[in-house]
């Protein structure tokens, strides 16, 4: 009888120890979640850091709204497309991607690291707004540049982010392509002596778009600044001595986003992760990427303000150029398209990283 009493005992004693753990620890979990200290790292292009600056309070206001415990903290990561998406590659710990071209979100799915299928993770493939590409020139315009043959020009000096480092140079790289195609009717031959003559005209490579701005607006080199219409209005505004130049065909610029997944499961930010990308596409995200002359994808707010997007004659990279493996391979990788057209071109300056 002692002995049976004694088990008894002490195993009341161990379901007790046991209830009060699991008490514990509930406790713990809910103190957790009352605090809910949530870090999360978006990693993007060059010229979007204005943008996400600005919506980033907006995200987390938004947030608070059906979590009020959360308190939230998102980290910026700007640099040229193609770079940001290496270092993710690389390891660096990016929560969700926000890039200017497809490719720098595939090497991505390739590699494991974002949803194979993250194209049909979010609404319009996962692109929120669009840009294109546009000119900017000295004001009043004393070089006359009025579309891309005056690019050709003997005598004009562009100021370009490099097309082997940067989403922005291969945009425009690509909108002098798909010019040309239109303008000679298909002929390759003829298309490549124009981007050629083009690309000799090419002053500085700078290695993203926003150091591309610093050279022409801030150091005052080159006649003309090929870069996203965006990017331009930012600089019209903060500087006000250029002129916005609309050629009369050029390139949609794609802006898509995705989730990293194999960071955001493991830091358990998955949930935020994909609200903060969800988000991107309300009134309130829309309406603040008209504010910085992206062109949203809510096609209600982009007629609301038609007045700041010129009606162009545009084309997407794939319409023309296919998908962008396809095109990653044939225009920029070693001994492409692009490295036979610069190749003659050695006096372009080049800046570190370029």
């Amino acid at each position: 009888m002692t002995i049976k009493k004694f088990i008894v005992a002490n195993t009341l004693l161990a379901s007790t120890m046991i209830l009060s753990a699991c008490s514990n620890q509930t406790n713990q979990n809910s103190t957790a979640d009352s605090k809910s200290d949530i870090e999360i790292l978006n990693v993007s292009y060059d010229v979007a850091r204005d943008f996400y600056k600005d919506y980033n309070p907006l995200f987390i206001n938004y947030y608070k709204t059906i979590n009020p415990n959360a308190h939230i903290t998102i980290k910026q990561s700007h640099g040229s497309s193609s770079k940001q998406a290496l270092s993710v590659k690389n390891g660096l710990q990016a929560d969700v991607v926000t890039m200017n071209q497809g490719s720098d979100v595939q090497i991505l799915a390739d590699s494991g690291l974002v949803n194979k299928n993250w194209q049909q993770m979010l609404p319009n493939h996962a692109i929120p707004f669009t840009s294109t590409i546009v000119f900017i020139v000295r004001k009043n315009n004393p070089k006359a540049i009025k579309d891309w043959d005056d690019l050709a020009k003997s005598g004009t000096k562009i100021i370009l982010a490099n097309p082997k480092t940067s989403g922005n140079g291969r945009y425009a790289f690509l909108g002098a392509y798909g010019y040309g195609l239109l303008a000679f009717h298909q002929n390759k031959e003829k298309t490549d002596a124009f981007v050629r003559s083009l690309l000799n005209n090419v002053t500085v490579f700078e290695n993203g778009g926003r150091a591309a701005t610093t050279t022409f607006a801030q150091r005052e080199l080159g006649d003309v600044l090929l870069t996203f219409e965006n990017e331009a209005n930012i600089i019209q505004k903060k500087f006000g001595n250029v002129d916005i130049i609309y050629p009369s065909y050029t390139i949609n610029a794609e802006n898509p986003v995705a989730v990293v997944e194999s960071v955001s499961h493991k830091k358990a930010t998955n949930p935020i992760a994909q609200a903060y990308l969800e988000h991107l596409y309300s009134d309130e995200a829309q309406e603040l990427a008209v504010k910085y002359f992206l062109r949203p994808s809510n096609e209600q707010i982009l007629q609301k303000h038609a007045d700041k997007f010129p009606k162009m004659q545009t084309f997407f990279p794939n319409e023309v150029f296919g998908d962008w493996s396809d095109i990653m391979q044939t225009y920029f990788s070693e001994g492409g398209v692009y490295d036979k057209l610069v190749i003659d071109n050695q006096h372009i300056l080049k800046s570190d990283g370029s």
